[in-house]
């Protein structure tokens, strides 16, 4: 569904009461692109990713067509990047009962000083009770850039919010796909090559398949579904080779 023609922003249900937020957008030089964010409805609604601050009330309108923004609890991220936490102290602002959600390192270096309210800090492996749903933290660091990167992981639809893993350039992708995904943000690393190549990346990236996902909540681009562990895997051999 668009909630804002002049931007093309639109929000669309991609697995059991997950929502994806997307805002398609332009970079001179770059080409098209687009920025997603996820918003998880349970009895302590989540949001992972806020988006930049400049996108928030594209954001803040398309939430709104869901649920009020105000009853938002949780505001998560993969790792502190301006599109990944940029509005953070805008949906906090909004929010009243909201609280940061990322790892220890995240709250550690940075959120604990840039935050309006002190944050919920997840060890890796930890979970959290949203309602119906647990939610579990893995510690990702340097995949694929960030020493406090890290991923969120839905145990109920096993969506894993895989964030920059499989961007997908361009505008006008489908909300979720079976497609292919893996060429397209093979091409993209290819362009911009944004990893760190960390020793242990194969590592970390059997661990994320370890929990057998089925759908993959990308930051750009599509959400995916489909065998996770076997896109992982094959994520693996390429980066890794």
């Amino acid at each position: 569904m668009v909630t804002n023609r002049q931007s093309g922003t639109r929000i669309d249900e991609v697995a059991d009461s997950i929502y994806r937020v997307c805002t398609p957008i332009v970079i001179p030089g770059v080409g098209g692109f687009s920025f997603n964010q996820y918003l998880v409805l349970d009895d302590e609604p989540l949001l992972f990713h806020t988006g930049p601050r400049r996108m928030f009330p594209l954001v803040r309108e398309a939430v709104a067509q869901v649920m009020a923004p105000e009853r938002l609890r949780w505001i998560g991220f993969s790792h502190v990047e301006a599109d990944e936490c940029g509005s953070l102290n805008d949906w906090l602002a909004v929010a009243p009962q909201a609280q940061p959600l990322c790892g220890t390192i995240a709250a550690m270096v940075s959120i604990e000083d840039m935050a309006d309210r002190p944050p919920r800090a997840l060890a890796d492996g930890e979970t959290l009770l949203l309602g119906r749903r647990n939610v579990r933290w893995f510690d990702t660091p340097h995949l694929p850039h960030g020493w406090e990167c890290g991923y969120l992981f839905d145990e109920l639809s096993r969506t894993l919010f895989c964030g920059d893993l499989f961007t997908q350039d361009g505008t006008g992708h489908e909300p979720l796909t079976e497609s292919d995904i893996l060429g397209p943000s093979e091409r993209s690393r290819m362009g911009m090559e944004y990893y760190a190549h960390a020793p242990n990346t194969r590592e970390l990236l059997e661990k994320l398949a370890a929990s057998q996902p089925g759908t993959l909540a990308c930051m750009h681009g599509s959400a995916w579904r489909g065998d996770g562990a076997q896109l992982l895997r094959s994520l693996a051999d390429a980066v890794c080779g």
